[in-house]
């Protein structure tokens, strides 16, 4: 019964919570999903959105010429979905990939990689871009490397892998807006006391910037909001921006998020129990 009882609670660590998820929407329920089970209240008000690129001539391009490259790098889930769905438009298959050594940023590229049956040589030990460096700099001097991405990202892979001896392709296969339809979802959520989260969560750069566009000049409104980062990378963008960072993941995915909210929601209940207690 005490068992019970135990698991419970922890099942139910962050009842009466709410967090704001500013995923994609198509992206939100992973997140979410994981909040809810623990109790939270939910709030889904996307700050970015995935959109087609102008033109898939260029990826499609590559595509057809994948045998010529040696690595191919992908850095997020929508990098891989918009890949295999232009392999399939070229009636490309399986086999075109047979001759590249494959690296993905994390366990979701990864596992979103090897579902559709392509092996992952190398993930790096940390989810961000310089770790990627860090797995693959002594091994593509004189190789041929394409980077599938977003149309805005950062440099660093390119850049520093160029500096080790690669031959670097850069090739978009998405790019990402911002949905002005939740400008207007997101002010009046903050100024309502029923609506307003407890926590916000911040899952890439570009959420970030975003958010702080959509929030205009109602930052005020922040106060007393937690703000919690993926990793290092959102963080600073966070700091850049003006904004603190009150929680930051230790693991760089959706899970390790989740874990850390739960930690700093936990830590804070704690401490209030011990300070009424003294009192």
């Amino acid at each position: 019964m005490k068992r019970r009882k135990q698991s419970e609670r922890a099942r139910l660590a962050l009842a009466g919570v709410r967090v704001l998820v500013g995923r994609a929407r198509h992206q939100a329920s992973a997140l979410s999903g994981e909040l809810r089970n623990l109790g939270a209240t939910v709030l889904e008000i996307p700050f970015i959105e995935i959109r087609k690129p102008r033109s898939f001539a260029p990826l499609d391009l590559v595509l057809k010429s994948l045998g010529s490259y040696d690595w191919l790098i992908l850095t997020s889930v929508n990098g891989v979905e918009a890949m295999w769905e232009r392999l399939a438009k070229l009636h490309l298959t399986k086999t075109n990939l047979n001759s590249l050594r494959i690296a993905a940023i994390g366990p979701a590229t990864k596992n979103a990689i090897e579902k559709r049956g392509a092996r992952v040589d190398v993930v790096p030990r940390e989810y961000v871009a310089e770790s990627v460096v860090r797995s693959l700099r002594r091994r593509v001097k004189g190789k041929r490397v394409l980077l599938v991405r977003a149309k805005v990202a950062r440099d660093v892979i390119p850049r520093e892998l160029r500096k080790a001896g690669a031959l670097v392709d850069v090739v978009e296969a998405y790019e990402t807006a911002m949905p002005q339809s939740s400008r207007t979802r997101l002010r009046k959520a903050l100024a309502n006391p029923k609506l307003c989260p407890h926590v916000v969560t911040f899952t890439s750069s570009s959420t970030v910037r975003n958010f702080v566009t959509l929030l205009g000049a109602h930052r005020a409104n922040l106060h007393g909001i937690l703000l919690a980062s993926i990793g290092p990378v959102t963080s600073s963008t966070l700091r850049e921006l003006g904004l603190r960072v009150d929680i930051e993941a230790k693991e760089f995915t959706i899970p390790g998020l989740v874990k850390a909210v739960l930690r700093d929601i936990a830590s804070r209940t704690e401490s209030h129990a011990t300070a009424r207690i003294r009192r």
